[in-house]
């Protein structure tokens, strides 16, 4: 596959930018997907020893990538301890 694509290159190197940023998109959202799998609110990997590790984070956690208007510092815990 990756040799028919140099081939293509060679004949046709409009295609360079192309391959280039096809690239580029397929390992942004590649890595983007590790770092969501490896998060520490997911369950998936670790069920026996952390079966609810949403539990042990702290209030100030930022859960999202990008908060817009939340501040997370300033948040206080709303419940009892478990």
């Amino acid at each position: 596959m990756i040799k028919l694509m140099l081939q293509h290159a060679k004949k046709h190197p409009g295609l360079i930018p192309q391959f280039f940023f096809m690239t580029l998109g397929i390992t942004g959202a590649t890595l983007y997907l590790i770092r969501l799998a490896r998060g520490p609110h997911v369950t998936l990997w670790d069920k026996k020893n952390n079966p609810e590790p949403w539990n042990q984070l702290d209030p100030t956690y930022q859960y999202k990538f990008v908060a817009i208007n939340a501040d997370y510092k300033n948040l206080k815990k709303q419940g009892p301890d478990f």
